[in-house]
């Protein structure tokens, strides 16, 4: 991280505070709500869904934040400090923070929900490394399913006396997963075209699901050299691809530059926004439009 020291100072700023006030597996006496703390929007989405009104849900890496590079701020660490329960989902920034979050708060529960998900690698080309597994669990329906009953699990173990409305809050949101998942496939079915460029190969899992191929521009996490910009820009041509597809979360100028060699353009598709079913439609809409 490039700002260790900032990271350090925060944990010792409140490690004495926050220990001390994480101590119930059950709801707060006041809100009368279970507090959960999770990684990244897409799981407020879900722990809301399935929790409703008996949740509340701190995120740690916040709208237009990369969980690559994120580092907490002290207010987060704070709403942290309320919390019972932690939900981790593997991405980056949990690799160095999990630790600091446990130490400092010793009876908060982590759960990781990405538990029995068997990973892929971030991509197949040869120029990355081998053994750097896809954190993008959350973008294949699928895998969801698998998150959300994790979810459901540890809040009714949490909050044994609303166990049922958990249970029936996440059999509608399995529901609209396999809605979902069934028009994905009717979008994409049709389609003959089914290789697609990305600046960051976030889409190995829903590439995977929907028999698409990812082509991803940023190599090992760095932007692409000159000799590999000109092989995308070439396969680009040679695969009649118009549409690079960006996130906001990151810089697009390279994804801009081999738009501007193929006369095509830069859509944005994020996969962090925080409504995932809404934007797993979106994204489904513009990957189906571009392979047309």
């Amino acid at each position: 991280m490039k700002t260790k020291n900032i990271g350090f100072l925060i944990i010792a700023i409140f490690a004495a505070g926050i220990s001390l006030t994480a101590c119930s597996a059950i709801p707060d006496a006041e809100s009368g709500r279970l507090g959960v703390t999770v990684s990244i929007l897409p799981q407020k989405y879900f722990t809301e869904r399935i929790g409703g009104d008996l949740v509340e849900v701190n995120v740690m890496v916040g709208p237009g934040m990369d969980p690559h590079t994120y580092e907490p701020q002290p207010a987060q660490m704070q709403s942290l400090a309320t919390s019972q329960l932690y939900f981790s989902i593997g991405v980056e920034f949990e690799d160095a923070w999990l630790v600091k979050f446990q130490d400092t708060n010793p009876n908060l529960k982590f759960i990781d929900t990405s538990a029995g998900i068997e990973k892929i690698p971030m991509t197949a080309e040869d120029n990355h490394e081998e053994d750097e597994l896809d954190p993008h669990i959350w973008l294949s329906p699928a895998n969801v399913r698998n998150i959300a009953q994790t979810m459901a699990a540890a809040l009714s173990e949490a909050d044994p006396q609303n166990s049922a409305t958990y249970q029936n809050n996440l059999n509608a949101l399995l529901q609209d997963i396999d809605v979902l998942d069934e028009e994905i496939r009717t979008a994409f079915d049709p389609l003959t075209s089914r290789k697609f460029i990305t600046f960051h190969p976030a889409w190995g899992y829903f590439a995977r699901d929907y028999n698409l191929e990812q082509i991803a521009i940023e190599v090992g996490g760095n932007e692409p050299s000159a000799a590999e910009m000109a092989d995308l820009i070439k396969i680009a041509q040679e695969e009649d691809i118009y549409i690079i597809f960006a996130q906001p979360e990151f810089n697009t100028k390279a994804a801009e530059t081999i738009a501007a060699e193929i006369n095509g353009q830069v859509i944005l598709v994020s996969p962090l926004a925080e409504n995932w079913l809404e934007n797993m439609k979106g994204i489904t809409r513009s990957f189906s439009d571009a392979l047309k």
